[in-house]
C-alpha cells in the first residue's frame, strides 16, 4: 500500500483512494509528505529509491529520475539489501554529498541472494557485504557454507567452498543464469521435406572446428573452377519459429557459455548437437551464402543467399588442416581457397587489426580442479575459417538496408586514447597522435614490435578500445575495418544470427529490435563475467594449494592495486603485489604466493627479492 502510495506521489497521480488517503494524513503528522497546493509532495528530507550494493558503497537510486549521489552507510540500511525499494531519510553530511538512511522497506527484493557464513556472520557472495538482515534457519551451517537466501529465509544450500564441484553453481547463481542448470531437452523432429531447397548434396562441403568440437555451425566448400565460396549455415530458423516456445528460451539465454569442461548450450542438445549441427554423412538445412570472388583484385564481384541442403563430406579439425597446409598436402581446392584467403586477409588488415593475442584455456580433472592450461595461437587453419565467416558476415550485412541487426564497434574516445600514449610512455615508447587513429594504432604495434613488446602493447590497445555490441542501426566495426558488418555463421551459439537469418528470409525487422539488440548485448557481457568468476576461482583454488612455493611472473597493472600474471606454473593467473617498489609495467619477476581467499578470488604474492 505505501508503495503504490508514494509512486502516486512520484508521478504527481492525486487519485487516491479513502483508505490511502487516512495513510497520507499519518504520513503528513510524521512529515514525510506535505499537502500544498491542493496536492500530496514529498517532503524534501526524503527520497523513494531502490538499493544499489557493490563492494566499495550503497547507493539509494531514487525512483523521481533525479541523478543524485546519495550514499547510505551500511549501518543505516535498516536491513535492507540490493534491489529493495525504500523510504529514505536525508541527513547531515558534514563532508558534502547526499547521505540518506532506510526508514522502511516498501517492497522487498524477491530475487535469491548467494551467500556464505563466517563465524556465523552472513556476507553476500557477489559484494562480500556483511548483511543486517536477520537469516532464519542458519544454526546448522558451518563455516563458508555457499547457499540460497531468500525473504531472509535459507531456501538451498549450495555446497561448502572446499567441494571444486560447486564453482559452477556459483558463477551461475551470481551472474542469474542459473535456470541453465535445469533440463532442456526438446523433442523436434528432422526435416525430411527438401523440395523447396536448392540440392547441394553433390558438392564436398566440410566443417573445420576443434577437436572437441560438437556442435557445427558451419561447412564451406571451394569451386576453384568458377572461383566461388560457398558458407553454409546450420538453418536454425527452419526448427525454431519466432515467438515460440524455443525462440523464448533461445532469446533468454541469448548466447551458449562456455566454460572450460562443457558448454551450456542456447539451444537443446537434439538440436544444438545433432538436427541442426553440419554432421558429415548427413543431410541438413543449411542457409547458404554464394561468394562470387574476383582472384585478381581480391575482392567480392557478388553473392547470393538461399536456403538448401547439404551433405557435409569431411569434419576436419584445425590441428589436421594445420598440418596438411605445413606439408604442403592440403586438398586442392581448399588449397586454393587457403591462398585467396591470404590475400583478402593481407588487403583487410590495411583497414583493422590483428592483434596478437593468446587464448588460454584451463584444463580441469574429474573433479573439477585446475591442473593445466592450453595455450592457443591463431594458426592458417583459423585464417581459413575466420576470412570464410568474415566474408560471409559482411555480406550478410549488405543485404540489410540500413535498419536490421548489426555488430558494431566505435572507435576508441580521444580520452582513452590518451591514456594509452601515457601508459606507452612509461615502457619507454614515445608515440605521438598521427591523422587518424587507425594510422596511430599501426605506429604503436610498429615500434612494439622494435622493441619485442608486442603482445604486452597489443593488449593495451584492446584495454583501450570500446566493446563491440549489436545495434539496429549499421555503423562502423571499427577493430574489423568494415563499414557493413553482422553475425551471420552461428546461429546454434548466438540468438543475433538466428534474428538475423529471420530478417534476411522476410524481409521483416521485428518491432521490438532496439530491445533485442539491447538485450543480447548486455546478456553478452555478463555471460563474458561469469565465465570470468569461473576462471578466476579456479585460478584462486590452485593458488590455494601451492602457498609459499615460487614463480615467473610479470607485472600487469601499476594503478591503484599492482597486479602480476604467471608466466610459469599455471598460466594467466592475476594476483595482487603486496610489496610492488615501483617495478615497471610488463617488467619481469619472481614471485611467492603469500594467500589465496577462493570465495573473493583474491590471490596475493609478493615479489621476491
Amino acid at each position: 500500500m505505501d508503495l503504490e502510495i508514494f509512486t502516486k506521489i512520484i508521478q504527481n497521480n492525486q487519485n487516491f483512494t479513502l483508505e490511502e488517503l487516512e495513510i497520507l494524513k499519518k504520513l503528513v503528522k510524521q512529515g514525510i509528505v506535505k499537502f500544498q497546493d491542493d496536492n500530496y509532495i514529498l517532503s524534501k528530507k526524503y527520497k523513494i529509491g531502490k538499493i544499489s550494493t557493490n563492494s566499495n558503497v550503497t547507493k539509494l537510486i531514487t525512483l523521481d529520475n533525479k541523478k543524485q549521489n546519495i550514499i547510505i552507510d551500511k549501518t543505516h540500511l535498516n536491513q535492507a539489501y540490493s534491489n529493495d525499494v525504500v523510504l529514505a531519510q536525508i541527513i547531515f553530511n558534514p563532508r558534502g554529498g547526499l547521505k540518506a538512511k532506510v526508514i522502511k522497506i516498501l517492497s522487498k527484493n524477491d530475487i535469491a541472494i548467494l551467500c556464505y557464513i563466517i563465524n556465523n556472520d552472513i556476507f553476500d557472495m557477489k559484494n562480500h557485504i556483511k548483511l543486517t538482515i536477520k537469516v532464519e534457519n542458519k544454526h546448522n551451517l558451518k563455516d563458508y557454507d555457499i547457499f540460497l537466501v531468500k525473504n531472509n529465509t535459507i531456501v538451498q544450500i549450495i555446497g561448502n567452498i572446499a567441494d571444486s564441484t560447486i564453482d559452477e553453481k556459483i558463477s551461475l547463481y551470481l551472474y542469474k543464469e542459473d535456470y541453465r542448470l535445469k533440463n532442456y531437452s526438446t523433442k523436434i523432429k528432422s526435416i525430411k521435406e527438401y523440395s523447396n531447397r536448392v540440392d547441394l548434396t553433390h558438392l564436398s562441403f566440410c566443417t573445420i572446428d576443434p577437436k572437441s568440437a560438437k556442435d557445427h555451425d558451419d561447412a564451406i566448400y571451394y569451386d576453384e573452377q568458377n572461383h566461388i565460396l560457398y558458407v553454409a549455415i546450420a538453418d536454425v530458423s527452419s526448427y525454431i519459429h519466432e515467438n515460440s516456445i524455443l525462440d523464448k528460451e533461445a532469446k533468454k539465454r541469448a548466447f551458449s557459455v562456455y566454460l572450460p569442461h562443457k558448454v551450456l548450450p542456447m539451444l537443446p542438445f537434439e538440436l544444438s548437437s545433432d538436427l541442426c549441427s553440419l554432421k558429415p554423412n548427413e543431410k541438413r538445412l543449411a542457409y547458404v551464402m554464394k561468394i562470387y570472388i574476383d582472384i585478381n583484385s581480391s575482392s567480392v564481384i557478388k553473392s547470393e543467399l538461399f536456403e538448401a541442403v547439404i551433405e557435409s563430406k569431411h569434419r576436419y579439425s584445425y590441428e589436421y588442416i594445420d598440418n596438411q597446409i605445413q606439408t604442403n598436402n592440403l586438398d586442392t581446392s581448399l588449397q586454393e581457397l587457403y591462398n585467396i584467403i591470404l590475400s583478402f586477409r593481407k588487403k583487410r588488415l590495411k583497414n583493422g587489426y590483428d592483434f596478437r593475442t593468446k587464448e588460454l584455456r584451463q584444463i580441469l580433472d574429474k573433479n573439477q580442479n585446475l591442473i593445466d592450461i592450453s595455450e592457443q595461437n591463431s594458426t592458417p587453419s583459423h585464417w581459413l575459417v575466420e576470412e570464410c565467416m568474415l566474408l560471409a558476415n559482411i555480406q550478410a550485412a549488405k543485404k540489410l538496408d540500413n535498419i536490421g541487426i548489426f555488430r558494431v564497434h566505435e572507435e576508441p574516445s580521444r580520452k582513452s586514447i590518451d591514456q594509452l600514449i601515457k601508459d606507452l610512455t612509461l615502457l619507454g615508447l614515445k608515440v605521438k597522435l598521427k591523422t587518424d587513429i587507425h594510422k596511430t594504432i599501426e605506429s604503436i604495434q610498429q615500434k612494439a614490435k622494435n622493441v619485442n613488446l608486442e603482445h604486452e602493447v597489443d593488449r593495451l590497445i584492446i584495454q583501450a578500445q570500446q566493446q563491440a555490441r549489436y545495434s539496429s542501426e549499421i555503423a562502423m566495426h571499427f577493430g574489423l575495418g568494415f563499414s557493413h558488418y553482422s553475425h551471420f555463421t552461428s546461429p546454434i551459439r548466438r540468438y543475433s544470427d538466428l534474428v538475423l537469418h529471420r530478417i534476411l528470409k522476410t524481409k521483416q525487422i521485428p518491432k521490438d529490435i532496439d530491445e533485442i539488440c539491447e538485450i543480447i548485448s548486455i546478456k553478452e557481457r555478463e555471460i563474458t563475467k561469469l565465465v570470468w568468476d569461473f576462471e578466476a576461482r579456479k585460478y584462486a583454488r590452485w593458488a590455494a594449494d601451492h602457498i609459499g612455493e615460487t614463480y615467473k611472473a610479470k607485472i600487469v597493472d601499476i594503478d591503484d592495486k599492482p597486479k602480476g600474471e604467471l608466466l610459469s606454473g599455471m598460466l594467466g593467473m592475476k594476483f595482487e603485489i603486496n610489496n610492488y617498489a615501483g617495478e615497471t609495467l610488463f617488467s619481469d619477476i619472481d614471485i611467492k604466493i603469500i594467500s589465496s581467499d577462493i570465495v573473493k578470488k583474491i590471490i596475493i604474492c609478493e615479489i621476491s627479492s
